[in-house]
């Protein structure tokens, strides 16, 4: 469920999907398709495009359905509120819609690591990607104003949001509903009602300047909704070794493949290989048009993409899975390429001369630098400084499979249906952040990922819900009760609670072990 918009740095995946069946036979569907009423103005237009090219990646379909700028699930008002797709009257809610507190807490732990890294009198740089209705940062601002010497060392906000409806929604909430915003080189400025500090929005976190600043970055279901691609791991037939590419189309041009060293002498391959599962059209829907049958539906590649031939190698977790057939992967190369930012912005960066290992891996990880991954200068930093606070869900060691999900009026449905109008998010690899921010920066360490429930109780979450409850009068019940039931849910670890679903991750300044951050296992000192 992720509020940002126009996920930036898609440098890999871009180039991988123009080229993506430039090696296979084009699938062309039966010009009898029945001329049937297409669920949404958008699933037409997909249907077009893969009666045309092909299937496409699950990449393609989650950033067209999500962020298609005409028809969008972000870009444009939901089918089911005509104004919001958050909260009660939306289709899902997050855990700072449910109660002030989550959102009071993050910006407690924002203090507390502020004091930890040397309370510093200015340069302090508050980052929100995917910030919704801009409740989460607005209940973080009301808390910083609380401490004044952090609050006026607050030089800038900077939220990461491209949809300008949404972008309206947060303008009214941070800076009041008559703030006119300034348009800029990089795109709008206002003045936050709380702090006073100017408030940057920009599409793009690519955007924001490189500096020696404290970046306190905060990413709440975020990376969830980042595109992912899936893989299935095949024994391939004779027939099927013959048709592999030759030549694949990479960032930096055409790659030629040897495939001599997958072969026996009697020329048959020796081992499993990767297939993308592609997004295609339904033919129980296009075809027969059965009643509420999604109009597309999973199919495994025939034969190697760019894709399958470069993204699973990126991790020697997935390379291990290569040589199990049956095996599934989702990979999100997106949410690397995010992560890695945010852990420059924090830590600095300095390329190496030549490429080399990192000298700091979780579970051996090696090195893979994907073309456009990295910045061509480097990024300094007297002193590494600030964190990135990462809240979602997904998996801790395990690689996500089979996560691909819709929301819609707050029940999960079909991520294949009614597209455009239908939140489509996947499990987030919390291990393949941690790569990819330990080898983009080493200045840089990670820390969890903790169960919600788990971070939030380190941070007081009863003892607030308690304080709040107290000043309620006693003929308030209804909203006492809400209360209770509100803060109870994002901590509760049962099959209907947030508390274990809900994961935090947090990178911050390398300090050789000395000190564990707040919520996770430490505190301001150690």
């Amino acid at each position: 469920m992720n509020h940002g918009l126009r996920r930036g740095t898609q440098h890999l995946t871009k180039q991988c999907c123009k080229r993506l069946f430039s090696h296979s036979p084009t699938k062309r569907y039966a010009s009898d398709i029945v001329k049937k009423e297409w669920s949404t103005p958008l699933a037409k237009i997909l249907a077009d495009a893969i009666r045309t090219t092909g299937p496409i990646s699950i990449a393609a379909y989650m950033r067209q359905v999500l962020t298609n700028p005409d028809a969008g699930y972000y870009t444009t008002p939901s089918s089911q509120s005509k104004t919001e797709v958050f909260g009660k009257k939306g289709d899902f809610i997050t855990s700072p819609e449910i109660t002030q507190i989550f959102g009071e807490l993050v910006g407690i732990w924002t203090v507390t690591e502020w004091m930890a890294q040397g309370m510093p009198k200015e340069g302090v740089e508050l980052i929100e990607v995917g910030p919704g209705k801009g409740t989460l940062m607005d209940d973080i601002l009301r808390t910083l104003r609380n401490f004044k010497t952090f609050s006026k060392s607050i030089e800038n906000i900077y939220l990461v949001e491209a949809s300008a409806p949404l972008r309206e929604v947060q303008k009214n909430l941070l800076c009041g509903p008559d703030a006119v915003l300034e348009e800029i080189d990089i795109g709008y400025r206002g003045i936050n009602k709380h702090t006073g500090a100017p408030i940057v929005w920009v599409e793009d976190i690519r955007l924001l300047p490189y500096n020696d600043k404290m970046p306190f970055i905060f990413a709440h279901e975020f990376f969830d909704a980042l595109p992912i691609h899936a893989f299935e791991c095949i024994q391939p037939t004779e027939s099927e070794e013959k048709q592999q590419p030759k030549q694949i189309m990479t960032p930096t041009g055409p790659l030629d493949l040897d495939h001599t060293n997958q072969r026996n002498t009697k020329n048959r391959p020796t081992g499993p290989q990767w297939r993308e599962l592609m997004v295609a059209l339904n033919s129980k829907s296009v075809v027969e048009n059965i009643k509420d049958e999604p109009e597309f539906q999973l199919s495994r590649a025939k034969i190697s993409t760019p894709n399958s031939l470069l993204l699973p190698e990126i991790s020697e977790r997935y390379k291990a899975l290569k040589s199990q057939p049956g095996s599934v992967i989702e990979v999100s190369p997106e949410s690397r390429i995010y992560v890695a930012d945010f852990a420059r912005r924090i830590g600095g960066y300095a390329p190496p001369s030549e490429p080399r290992l990192p000298k700091r891996k979780p579970g051996e990880v090696a090195k893979q630098v994907s073309p456009g991954d990295i910045p061509t200068a480097p990024i300094q930093k007297k002193h590494p400084s600030g964190a990135a606070l990462i809240l979602d869900y997904g998996t801790t060691s395990t690689v996500p499979i089979n996560s691909l999900r819709g929301i819609r009026q707050h029940a999960t449905t079909s991520p294949f249906a009614y597209p455009g109008q239908v939140d489509v998010s996947a499990d987030v690899d919390f291990t393949s952040l941690a790569e990819a921010a330990l080898e983009a920066s080493e200045g840089v360490e990670v820390h969890g990922p903790v169960d919600q429930a788990e971070f939030l109780h380190s941070l007081g979450i009863a003892e607030r819900a308690e304080q709040l409850l107290s000043k309620l009068p006693a003929d308030k019940e209804e909203k006492r009760k809400m209360l209770q039931t509100a803060w109870k849910r994002l901590v509760d670890k049962g099959p209907n609670g947030m508390g274990k679903l809900y994961k935090a991750l947090v990178i911050v300044p390398e300090n050789g072990g000395r000190r564990r951050p707040v919520g996770f296992g430490g505190g301001v000192v150690g």
